[in-house]
């Protein structure tokens, strides 16, 4: 356990360096890269998401929070909802009013859920895998026996003389309207832009609270629009309803609001004129956005903010400049400050200034093919140490799959290989690092290969690969605290080489900053002794509290990192 929390530790001191670190690949075609850029305002750190084209096993669509318009949830809780579905990235969606309500359009699977707001960029996806960013109105109308009359919005509040259509996507039942008329309509079709849809009245109610019938919708009228409501559609007549988008976005099927536009032909824009105040676009701070790549593949991007000392976030057009460098041939805003956020696997990759705050919708990329993680050790090491002993891999498939596994050594030849049918789930698979009749298996690079075929005939394939290596072992620490300050070092740890290697040794702290860094060294066979005086890089003497000694050891095998727990007394005067 020892060594994978300094193995992480250490990751998170890498990835919040002065370089980015390389592209990870999360699933075969997905990456995550962590970009740092230091400015004279301060770092910013942004966080990359790279998805490809949405098609085969592959969708990217927005999704909302609770699955109903009022309410918040959590990204990463929305992201284990849908784990059921495929393994899932994603960032915050629209900005959203204190009741969960998004600001802007959302339209899911070919149905308006609420209409867009006409001087904000929509964000559409459409069923060739483009995206199209643009400012939609949208036109609706009711007609009962007498002339078409305006619908004025689709599961939001009618206004004091307007109508409003209410979908299963607002709840199970329409909000208190005090004086409103309100018809069942229990046959209506799924709320399709562009189209005519058609129900008979089934129920006529008042004042709000109705039932919302799963298939079906509620007209709610208030006003002088709720007595002809009343006059024009009685009890048993047909309303006819139509939900005219202009530009058409014919194609579109999911569409959340967003904006400003950020990225048109591949030119940032400085710009927009969209209806956001100064106060959204130009202070620095967390900030979303969505983009796609002359490829067709997609830009997820969540750039960390609030924080001087990581990351002191992005004004509006700084993201647009960012997304251009990203190569991003169009891209839009996203939701911003403390709710913009990025997980991946129901897991926050990002950084929020703050613990993490639900949300009101958010865009998610599924892959539905055959999954993966990483290794439960990156260094495998059987060498009676009591750690990294046994090895874990694992696999998930979201259908029911034919799957073989096989595992393959430095030589290239398959050790362990099996063929089955399982149902969705996630299976593992432990190893004991040894051959069958208990000897030592060759040390070096190891990979394990998961191919899936499954019940709808799509195939996939993914791998991990995993280091053996026996070189380093045994960490122990000296029991006796060390006393600081001091003029001499002394050992704090000791640990046991099997093979010759290149030996670097960090102090860090217990929860992983490195705080001295000792200069390198080639070390034969035997015991490595990290002597330490308690002081950091700096020179400032430490104070009493738990300290790690860390050892890296590199050689033709690759690198093995252990970490070994001391105690640091703080005195007065030097000894």
């Amino acid at each position: 356990m020892l060594r994978r929390a300094v193995i992480a530790a250490l990751t998170g001191l890498v990835l919040a360096g002065p370089a980015a670190a390389e592209p990870q690949e999360l699933l075969p075609g997905l990456t995550y890269e962590r970009r740092i850029e230091f400015t004279t305002r301060g770092p910013v750190v942004a966080n990359v998401l790279t998805v490809p084209r949405p098609g085969g096993l592959w969708q990217l669509k927005p999704v909302l929070s609770s699955e109903t318009i009022l309410g918040t949830e959590r990204l990463t809780a929305m992201e284990a909802r849908y784990a059921a579905k495929g393994t899932v990235a994603g960032i915050n969606g629209d900005l959203f009013l204190p009741d969960g309500h998004p600001t802007g359009m959302l339209m899911r699977n070919g149905a308006l859920d609420q209409p867009p707001l006409a001087g904000r960029s929509s964000i559409g996806l459409d069923a060739s895998g483009a995206l199209q960013i643009a400012r939609v109105t949208m036109l609706a109308t009711w007609q009962g026996s007498g002339p078409r009359r305006a619908l004025t919005d689709v599961n939001g509040p009618a206004g004091p003389n307007g109508v409003s259509l209410f979908t299963t996507a607002w709840g199970t039942a329409t909000p208190s309207a005090p004086g409103a008329v309100e018809l069942t309509l229990s046959q209506l079709p799924a709320a399709t832009p562009n189209v005519e849809l058609t129900s008979p009245v089934a129920a006529v109610s008042a004042n709000g609270g109705t039932g919302i019938p799963p298939g079906g919708a509620v007209l709610s009228a208030r006003g002088a629009a709720a007595q002809r409501l009343q006059n024009e559609a009685t009890l048993g007549s047909t309303i006819k309803i139509r939900l005219i988008l202009k530009p058409a976005w014919a194609g579109v099927i999911d569409a959340l609001g967003g904006g400003p536009v950020l990225v048109r032909n591949g030119k940032p824009i400085f710009r927009a004129n969209e209806q956001f105040t100064a106060d959204q676009l130009l202070p620095r701070k967390a900030r979303s956005a969505i983009g796609q790549l002359a490829d067709g593949r997609f830009l997820l991007v969540t750039a960390d903010g609030a924080d001087a000392a990581y990351s002191t976030g992005v004004t509006n057009f700084e993201l647009a400049l960012l997304m251009a460098k990203l190569g991003a041939v169009s891209a839009s805003a996203l939701g911003s400050g403390n709710s913009a956020a990025m997980a991946f696997d129901g897991r926050l990759v990002s950084r929020p200034s703050a613990p993490e705050l639900p949300v009101g919708d958010a865009v998610l990329a599924l892959y539905a093919g055959v999954y993966v993680p990483p290794a439960l050790e990156a260094v495998l090491s059987p060498n009676g140490d009591g750690l990294a002993e046994q090895q874990r891999l694992s696999y998930k498939v979201v259908r029911a799959s034919t799957v073989t596994t096989t595992l393959i050594g430095p030589d290239g030849d398959p050790r362990a290989a099996s063929t089955t049918t399982v149902g969705p789930g996630t299976y593992s698979f432990d190893w004991p690092g040894t051959k069958q009749d208990g000897a030592p298996e060759l040390e070096g690079r190891w990979r394990w290969v998961v191919t899936a075929t499954d019940d709808a005939g799509q195939a996939s394939s993914a791998e991990r690969s995993f280091d053996l290596n026996r070189t380093l072992g045994f960490p122990a620490t000296v029991p006796a605290p060390l006393g600081v300050p001091r003029s001499a070092p002394r050992s704090v740890a000791t640990f046991k080489l099997t093979r010759p290697a290149t030996v670097v040794a960090r102090i860090a702290t217990a929860s992983g900053v490195v705080l001295r860094t000792l200069p390198s060294a080639h070390a034969e066979t035997g015991d490595v002794d990290v002597a330490w005086d308690g002081a950091t890089d700096g020179g400032a003497v430490v104070y009493s509290g738990r300290y790690v000694a860390e050892v890296t050891a590199t050689n033709e095998l690759g690198s093995v990192t252990l970490g070994a727990p001391f105690t640091v007394r703080r005195n007065g005067p030097r000894q």
